[in-house]
């Protein structure tokens, strides 16, 4: 049996916020069995976490991929330690991925609050696509005011802060194949609907110090087998630079107007990373009962499994833990 739960990530309540599945491993799996399972949970994304050789690894797989950066499911992955007493509040700890070393605590205090550190920003400037920009003023978000791709792949638009962004149901669908691996549409929060209730907007504080929203986005990506993401710390990231420059602030909060809405407080740092502050709620806690048997291991250590002699499929895992 292996344990695992479901945490909605960026969210205070049941039923918003993004969920994520996070299963704690003994031993390795091939990367097969790790997507076999995350097929099974459907989720946006299941984290993986793995304790060798006094590192904790992490990986991210989509219903139908694995993903380089994940920014929910890590947050996820960081109050699932909390919840198994691996990690203890103000600790900080680096989980070995793909986009590298990332610094992670848990917050002190009540309720599940963590912090985690992504790579921030790389926005590149470009010509809206006009198969795009016909998308948009089909949809009466358009004209659009400005457009990027970036080195994660998504590419991002501008609106206006009166295009309906709350009300684009169904627009994945309508996507250009080469939109189809991640488009962030994005808008301005005024200053009076981020205090106002309404579809789209914060229904409450944000931030620690209930701070309303200054943006808002949506995020697309069928193409990774995700129709909408509900709320995406990768893209909240990403972004987030260009909203502290044009707002002249190191600190900005971002909403996602999803159908499962939850934002987060977006910090600069000195080191070019983007630290996201969020919470999130725990929805189920159990262990799935699996037939997968163990890699071989060369031992056992005081701190978790030692380094593995890694069986045929584990390359991902061997190659984290090489950068280590």
């Amino acid at each position: 049996m292996t344990a695992a739960l479901l945490i909605e990530a960026f969210s205070d309540h049941p039923c918003c916020g993004n969920g994520a599945a996070v299963v704690r491993l003994e031993h390795p799996w091939d990367d097969r069995r790790l997507q076999a399972l995350a097929g099974s949970l459907r989720q946006s994304e299941t984290a993986y976490l793995l304790r060798c050789d006094g590192h904790w690894l992490l990986r991210w797989f989509t219903p139908c991929v694995e993903v380089p950066l994940c920014g929910h499911a890590t947050l996820a992955a960081v109050l699932a330690l909390g919840h198994w007493q691996q990690l203890r509040p103000e600790q900080e700890l680096r989980l070995l991925s793909r986009s590298g070393p990332l610094a992670v605590r848990l917050a002190a205090g009540p309720g599940r609050r963590a912090s985690i550190d992504l790579p921030g920003g790389g926005l590149q400037a470009g010509a809206l696509p006009q198969d795009l920009a016909a998308l948009l003023q089909r949809r009466g978000l358009g004209p659009a005011l400005q457009f990027w791709t970036s080195r994660l792949g998504y590419a991002v638009v501008l609106l206006p802060t009166a295009a309906p962004l709350a009300e684009q149901q169904g627009l994945a669908a309508e996507l250009p194949l080469a939109l189809r691996n991640g488009l962030v549409l994005m808008q301005p929060v005024p200053a009076a609907a981020a205090a106002a209730t309404g579809a789209g907007v914060a229904p409450g504080p944000v931030g620690p110090a209930g701070q309303p929203a200054d943006y808002r986005l949506r995020f697309f990506a069928p193409g990774l087998g995700i129709d909408e993401d509900p709320v995406t710390g990768s893209a909240h990231a990403l972004v987030a630079p260009w909203w502290q420059d044009r707002l002249g602030r190191s600190t900005v909060v971002g909403w996602q107007c999803s159908d499962r809405p939850g934002g987060m407080v977006c910090e600069g740092l000195p080191s070019g990373m983007i630290r996201l502050h969020g919470s999130g709620h725990l929805l189920w806690d159990g262990t799935l009962h699996t037939e997968i048997p163990p890699a071989a291991v060369s031992g056992e250590t005081a701190s978790g499994p030692a380094r593995p002699s890694w069986p045929p499929g584990c390359e991902g895992w061997r190659q984290l833990l090489a950068a280590a």
